[in-house]
């Protein structure tokens, strides 16, 4: 492949240095106006030495690389420390692009030769409406598909009455040489929705594929399309991962998304780019419709999932589409087409209204330019019981309870405290003291601990329909965080509901559980400040989850007991993501939300697993989730395997981990599991 320009070494070069230069003034600004402490800078200082020693001159290089990074990530949202962020980011994209996601000519031929074994070859219809699209992207956009690896397509343009003279010149000189390429030129304008249903009406194939008149597909784009519906043939939906094309051609951005996932679609396009639909299905819901342009595409994947099952909705992760970014786009930022959020919240709602859904659509407070969605409560209201193990430390005890019952606006509830082997004098009083409220109780259980075992006991004798699980040393937030929680909950095929936990500092607790991430399960976007949208508005956005923290956990009685509760045999470690697999296992989906809103202080009245037999417990426990959970540890289908499972903020996996068709031998082997 040539070099866009501006991709040069010198120009390389160039970027690197202005970026290192400017973060180097920032951190000398932020010494001035507030000095590091002695005892700070000597520990940089040697800690640079040490890494010299061990490792070189590349390893310093490494280490200072780190640094900027983490000053870019950890510091305040200016502009300056966006605009740094932004540029290592691209640089470690077109790093990662170099390694792992670009095409020799042996990948060409392997994935040329693949393809034509396919039992399977349908018809590809792209789509693209087309209005005074400037000559140089509308000719990329077109080019890039002529130069499909699949040949197997037909490209539908219709042109929407463009002024500019040049874009039928353009379009008809194309055309005139391929005979795969339609065209419709519209007497009149009539917005994109009209234009593209004048595409819509030229397609003949099996599949349509919706191409923006400004975007770019790579060369595999079709043919991994291809591959998954000879490996899913009942497909009928198929989406793909997406990044952005600067005016010079620059990749970066990418969205690796996650496989379908219900609750994040009803708050952003996940579908989106590259969408792929079964034509008959497209024909069956009419196409698209007037009065939702900027979220037309948005609208027509609504009405399309609801004619159709969650396992015939397919997604393939990879970048498979390049959405350009120039002024006009939204790709260059959410500002460019406001009225395209209020659309996508009109077909959200419509949604709901065709589906019998009992939920209201609102912009989502930390990303306006998604939903959130704010589902009806029954009447009455379901009884929930709250149940808190504790141990001593009335301390965190009380500002638990305390925070419950004074800050809740959720009546229909009441509070069981299990006390596990208290011994103070103090908890003693404060024991008996709280039992004179009507809605809390006590139960006593004096055995060794075990996570499990006390909840399933004080399960057993609550008397809610629903059960909320919480940790002592968790304080509640937002005063309606049982509404949201009880809502998701009462929704059919909904498992557990985990909520948004903070540190004492303000930053990320737990927003939801990865699988694999750090071995077992971990949570993502940990330690990112609080009001922060995270990974493409995945800290600010109610989604499936594989697991959530039984740390502050809701789920319907019928639920818990279906599954027999908490595994006993996991006392410690891991029982809520066991609990919610075995959730998955029965058809249920989790599902996490940022607007419930607590404080966790961490386990702090029960100590950590790194020492003596608490920590030859934890190792037998992991090992045990390790054989029973195996294959789902390796697969996390809400978490995308281009995404590394060694951190916490969603960077990129090197290697990512799966085997991508078009990849030669030498090129399967590289890197190590991340």
């Amino acid at each position: 492949m040539t070099s866009p320009p501006g991709t040069g070494w010198a120009d390389r070069a160039s970027r690197i240095v202005r970026v290192r230069v400017t973060a180097a003034r920032v951190l000398l600004w932020r010494w001035w106006r507030q000095p590091p402490r002695p005892r700070d800078a000597a520990t940089t200082i040697r800690g640079g030495w040490r890494v010299l020693l061990e490792s070189g001159p590349r390893g310093l290089v490494r280490h200072i690389n780190a640094g900027i990074h983490d000053l870019a990530r950890e510091g305040a949202r200016t502009p300056v420390n966006v605009w740094i962020r932004d540029r290592l980011d691209r640089a470690a994209y077109r790093r990662w692009i170099r390694q792992f996601d670009r095409l020799s000519s042996e990948d060409l031929r392997a994935l040329d030769e693949a393809t034509s074994r396919l039992g399977y070859r349908p018809l590809l219809s792209l789509v693209m409406p087309v209005y005074n699209t400037d000559e140089r992207w509308l000719r990329a956009a077109i080019a890039s598909v002529e130069n499909q690896v699949y040949t197997n397509w037909e490209l539908c343009i219709a042109d929407d009455h463009s002024p500019d003279p040049r874009v039928g010149a353009v379009l008809r000189e194309i055309a005139s040489r391929d005979a795969r390429i339609k065209l419709h030129f519209r007497d009149v304008n009539g917005h994109i929705s009209v234009a593209s249903n004048s595409a819509l009406a030229l397609a003949s194939g099996d599949f349509i594929v919706l191409l923006d008149h400004d975007d770019e597909l790579p060369r595999h784009a079709l043919a991994a399309v291809v591959h998954e519906l000879n490996r899913h043939p009942d497909a009928d939906i198929i989406y793909s991962d997406e990044d952005r094309l600067d005016e010079a051609g620059r990749r970066y951005a990418p969205y690796f998304k996650p496989d379908w996932n219900p609750e994040l679609f009803r708050g952003q396009n996940l579908i989106s780019h590259l969408g792929v639909y079964r034509t008959s299905l497209i024909r069956k819901v009419g196409g698209f419709r007037e009065g939702f342009e900027g979220s037309q595409d948005y609208d027509l994947a609504l009405r399309a999932v609801e004619q159709t099952q969650p396992d015939r909705i397919r997604h393939i992760p990879c970048v498979l589409y390049h959405w350009r970014a120039i002024p006009g786009s939204a790709a260059l930022g959410v500002e460019q087409k406001s009225y395209a959020h209020d659309a996508a919240r009109l077909a959200v709602q419509e949604h709901f209204a065709r589906t019998g859904v009992q939920a209201t659509c609102e912009s989502a407070p930390a990303v306006p330019y998604h939903q959130r969605i704010r589902y009806r409560l029954p009447e009455p209201r379901p009884h929930v019981t709250i149940i808190i193990p504790t141990r001593d430390r009335i301390d965190l005890l009380s500002r638990c309870v305390r925070s419950v019952l004074s800050r809740s606006t959720y009546g229909a509830l009441d509070i069981i405290i299990v006390d596990n082997g208290s011994v103070e004098p103090d908890s003693t009083r404060y024991m008996e003291e709280v039992q004179r409220g009507a809605c809390v109780s006590v139960m006593r259980v004096d055995e060794p601990f075990n996570f499990s075992r006390v909840n399933n006991l004080a399960a057993a004798r609550a008397r809610g329909t629903v059960l909320c699980f919480l940790n002592n040393d968790t304080e509640v937030i937002s005063t309606d965080w049982l509404e949201e929680m009880v809502s998701l909950a009462m929704q059919e095929e909904v498992g557990a509901v985990g909520a948004m936990l903070y540190y004492p500092d303000d930053t990320i607790q737990h927003a939801g559980v990865v699988l694999g991430l750090g071995g077992i399960a971990s949570h993502p976007h940990r330690g990112l400040r609080r009001g922060a949208p995270g990974y493409y508005g995945r800290a600010a956005l109610t989604q499936a989850a594989s697991a959530v923290t039984a740390a502050c956990m809701v789920v319907r009685r019928n639920a818990f007991d279906a599954v027999g509760g908490f595994d006993e045999t996991l006392a410690v470690a891991y029982n809520d993501v066991d609990f919610c697999l075995r959730l998955r296992a029965r058809g249920l989906r989790n599902v996490w939300t940022p607007f419930a809103e607590l404080y966790h202080h961490e386990s702090v009245s029960r100590g950590d697993d790194s020492q003596g037999a608490s920590r030859e417990r934890f190792l037998a426990e992991s090992q045990l989730m390790r054989d029973r959970w195996q294959g789902l540890l390796d697969a996390d289908p809400y978490y995308n395997p281009n995404l590394s499972l060694t951190r916490a903020d969603l960077a990129l996996a090197a290697p990512p981990r799966h085997l991508r068709p078009w990849w030669t031998l030498s090129n399967q082997g590289r890197g190590t599991k991340n």
